[in-house]
C-alpha cells in the first residue's frame, strides 16, 4: 500500500509539474487605452485557439516610465508597445529581421519607420500608420468664416475669433491631466520644427548623439522657449480651457462632441471615441496641421508609425509571443483593429474603413500640404514623453516662465541620457 501511494504521489507531481509546463504566459505590457477592450477580445480567442498558451495583457497609463522599472526589476514582460531608442542600445529587444511573415506584408515605408538607425534591424513591428493634428468643428469653423490657421498668428486670430463670439465654447481644449498628451505637444510643435528645418535624418542623428548645437534646447529665443511661451500666452488670454491640468482625454472628448470646444490636439486613435459618444459628428470633423510658429518655418503633421509591438531579449517564451503576434497581425483582426482605432493599417493586404470618407480625405489633403513628421524615437530613455508633460503641467501650474522652462527641459534631456 504505501509503494502504491507513493506511486500515486509520483504520478500526480508528474502531472501537475506537465501541466505547469504545458501552461505558457505570455504577459502583454502596454499604455494604449483605446485598444484595451478589442485586445482583450483578441486575446481571448487566441487563448481559446491555442491551448497551453495565456496570453493575458496588462495596462498602464504611465506605460513609458513603468517599463524602466519592470526593466530594472527584472521583471520584464514578454511582449510591449513600449519602445525607447536607449532600451534598444542596452539590447533589451529581441531582434525580429527574421520575421519575413510579418514584413514582407508591411508597407515598405512602415518597414522603414521600425529600422533601427543604429544597426539596420529591426525591433518592433507596427501594425498600423497614424497622424496627428487639430481635430476642429467644420461647422463652428463654417458659422464664423474661418479656416484652419497655416501659421501661428492665424492660429492665435482664430482662438480670439471663437473666444469673442462663441464665449461658451472653448476654443482649444487641452486634457493636460494627462502627461502624455501634453508630451506629445512637445513632441509635434518644437520637436516637429526641428525635424522639418534639420531634416529627418540629420535629426535623428542630433538626438542620438545629444547634438546640443543643433538642438539648441536651451536657447531663449529658441523653438522650446517660444513654445513655452506661446502657451502661457494662450493660457492668459483664456483661448485654452481653464480646468487644463484636470481635465481628462474623456471630458476632452464629451466637450468636442457636444460643441463646447473648437476643436483639440490629437492623433487618429482619438478618432474612434469621438464617433462612438456621437456618431453625428463623421461629417463635422475636420482635420489641421499644427501651425508655422517660429521663423521660416512650414506646418507640420506627424505621420508615422502606430501600434508598435516589441518582444524582450530576455523572454522566455519567445515563441508563444511570436504566435500570438502573428495571430494579432492576421488581415481579419487588423481590419477589425483598423475600423475599431480609427487608424489606417500598415498592412498591404488589410483593406478597412478607418474613417469616414470626407474626414480621410481631408487627412490625405493635410499631409500633402504639410511637412510629414515621425515620433521622437531617439530621446533619452531617462527622459520619456510622459516626463516631458509632466514639466508642461509645471509650466501650465506656474512652476516656469518660458526661459526657465526652456533650460530646465535641456537639463532634463541631457539627464535623461
Amino acid at each position: 500500500m504505501k509503494k502504491l501511494l507513493a506511486f500515486v504521489l509520483a504520478l500526480a507531481l508528474c502531472l501537475a509539474a506537465f501541466t505547469a509546463v504545458a501552461e505558457t504566459k505570455v504577459n502583454f505590457f502596454t499604455g494604449k487605452i483605446e485598444t484595451i477592450d478589442l485586445l482583450n477580445e483578441i486575446i481571448g480567442e487566441f487563448n481559446a485557439a491555442n491551448p497551453g498558451i495565456v496570453v493575458e495583457q496588462e495596462y498602464q497609463n504611465d506605460a513609458s516610465s513603468i517599463i524602466k522599472v519592470k526593466f530594472a526589476s527584472g521583471e520584464v514582460p514578454d511582449v510591449m508597445t513600449t519602445y525607447e531608442q536607449e532600451f534598444v542600445d542596452q539590447g533589451k529587444y529581441l531582434d525580429l529581421s527574421d520575421m519575413s511573415d510579418w514584413w514582407n506584408r508591411l508597407i515598405p515605408s512602415m518597414r522603414a519607420s521600425c529600422t533601427d538607425l543604429k544597426t539596420g534591424n529591426q525591433y518592433r513591428v507596427c501594425t498600423n500608420m497614424t497622424m496627428a493634428g487639430f481635430f476642429y468643428n467644420k461647422e463652428i469653423y463654417a458659422a464664423l468664416g474661418l479656416t484652419p490657421a497655416t501659421t501661428w498668428d492665424e492660429f492665435v486670430a482664430n482662438l480670439t475669433v471663437i473666444k469673442t463670439q462663441m464665449p461658451d465654447v472653448t476654443p482649444w481644449f487641452i486634457f493636460g491631466k494627462e502627461a502624455w498628451h501634453l508630451g506629445h505637444l512637445i513632441e509635434f510643435i518644437p520637436h516637429g520644427y526641428l525635424k522639418q528645418t534639420l531634416g529627418t535624418l540629420e535629426c535623428k542623428t542630433a538626438m542620438l548623439n545629444n547634438d546640443s548645437a543643433k538642438l539648441n534646447f536651451g536657447a531663449a529665443d529658441g523653438c522650446m522657449a517660444v513654445f513655452a511661451q506661446n502657451l502661457l500666452d494662450l493660457q492668459a488670454n483664456g483661448l485654452i480651457n481653464e480646468d487644463v491640468l484636470t481635465a481628462t482625454s474623456d471630458n476632452c472628448v464629451e466637450a468636442f462632441v457636444t460643441g463646447k470646444a473648437a476643436m483639440f490636439s490629437n492623433g487618429m486613435w482619438a478618432l474612434s471615441g469621438i464617433l462612438e459618444a456621437n456618431p453625428d459628428m463623421a461629417d463635422k470633423i475636420g482635420f489641421a496641421p499644427y501651425p508655422a510658429y517660429m521663423p521660416d518655418s512650414k506646418p507640420v503633421v506627424l505621420c508615422a508609425e502606430d501600434s508598435g509591438y516589441s518582444i524582450s531579449a530576455t523572454s522566455e517564451n519567445v515563441d508563444a509571443a511570436k504566435a500570438f503576434l502573428t495571430y494579432l497581425f492576421s488581415a481579419e483582426n487588423q481590419k477589425k483593429y483598423s475600423e475599431t482605432l480609427g487608424s489606417p493599417s500598415a498592412f498591404t493586404d488589410v483593406d478597412a474603413n478607418w474613417a469616414p470618407a470626407a474626414f480621410a480625405a481631408e487627412v490625405k489633403s493635410v499631409l500633402n500640404s504639410a511637412v510629414n513628421i515621425g515620433f521622437t524615437n531617439e530621446k533619452p530613455a531617462g527622459f520619456s514623453g510622459d516626463d516631458a508633460g509632466r514639466m508642461v503641467q509645471d509650466l501650465l501650474a506656474g512652476t516656469y516662465d518660458a526661459q526657465s522652462f526652456a533650460k530646465a527641459y535641456e537639463k532634463a534631456w541631457n539627464e535623461g541620457f
